[in-house]
């Protein structure tokens, strides 16, 4: 373990060391303080140098950022940074970042860092959040079984009339982009990523009685490779028409269903014209794991949206008005 610290000036704080010292580990992190400048650039040079110079060898090698992603010195532009760390990242060393702070944050910015190093992203608002990440996901957000991890998901003309994947606004430009390179995130273990689709279904799929009707509604198709493998490797799943009542499905999706309808009412979406706040409340509380503190976070986090979203709104009808 090394710290690099970057607060007005960049130096090795804490030189490689064992993670048997964990007594020398503690006191060093105990001494530390925000100060200065943010010189990001040069604090992941010397960073990736440390972790050269003290490689493993089939070990897990991994940088982690902790930063608000407001590089103020040096190359400070998404692109010159990913730049960079593209380049280190075939020297086998992950990247994590972690973002903190408020106001300046940048979150882009950070998002790109991690997948350009062939690393995860993650932001701590609090210290429970911390041991979310670092303590309970230990081994999903540091310890990697996959690279290059991707999905395709074909739907059945025959079952399926449209269908839209909804979130992930921000891919929309690098799937535009026809010039882009699309490249797969990695997946530590025990990593789990829900994706939602809203799908029409054809008038086959809807009129049809016949109880035995085995169409497929899609097929997906996950790609990977192992750590330290060039080997593209790849998994086929068939997904057969199994439609339940959202009531039906097991509580984890409800919980998951709420959110999804939570984020596309905050977006004003016109996807989601018919669904109220309660409704959705409804949902999420019906659902909640009680010992599960995100989800209660949430339920919170929902309540307060909920009394300040109309406020927001007869303010902003107030300003056209005048």
């Amino acid at each position: 373990i090394s710290i690099v610290t970057y607060g007005g000036s960049v130096g090795v704080w804490l030189p490689p060391t064992s993670g048997g010292e964990k007594q020398k580990i503690i006191q060093a992190i105990e001494k530390l303080n925000a100060e200065g400048d943010t010189p990001g650039e040069a604090a992941i040079r010397a960073a990736y140098m440390l972790a050269r110079s003290s490689f493993i060898k089939g070990g897990n090698n991994r940088i982690i950022l902790a930063t608000d992603g407001d590089f103020n010195v040096g190359q400070t532009s998404e692109k010159e940074l990913e730049e960079l760390i593209t380049k280190e990242r075939r020297s086998g060393i992950y990247l994590t970042c972690l973002g903190v702070g408020m106001g300046n944050y940048k979150d882009s910015k950070i998002e790109v860092l991690a997948k350009a190093g062939n690393g995860n992203f993650a932001y701590i608002d609090d210290i429970r959040e911390g041991e979310k990440i670092l303590v309970k996901e230990l081994t999903q957000t540091l310890y990697t079984v996959a690279t290059d991890v991707s999905i395709n998901v074909q739907f059945n003309p025959e079952m399926v009339k449209e269908y839209r994947l909804i979130g992930y606004d921000n891919k929309k430009n690098v799937i535009t982009d026809s010039a882009s390179i699309l490249e797969g995130g990695e997946i530590g273990s025990g990593n789990g990523i829900t994706a939602v689709f809203e799908i029409i279904p054809t008038e086959q799929n809807i009129y049809d009685a016949d109880p035995s009707l085995l169409e497929d509604i899609a097929t997906l198709k996950l790609n990977y490779r192992l750590p330290n493998d060039t080997t593209q490797k790849n998994l086929q799943y068939v997904c057969l028409p199994n439609y339940e009542e959202l009531r039906f499905i097991s509580k984890d999706l409800q919980f998951a269903s709420a959110i999804t309808m939570f984020g596309l009412i905050l977006r004003k979406s016109k996807y989601i014209s018919n669904v109220s706040w309660n409704e959705m409340e409804r949902i999420a509380k019906a659902s909640i794991n009680t010992n599960e503190y995100l989800q209660n976070e949430f339920i919170v986090l929902a309540d307060k949206a909920k009394k300040h979203y109309p406020k927001t709104e007869q303010k902003k009808k107030r300003l056209t008005i005048f």
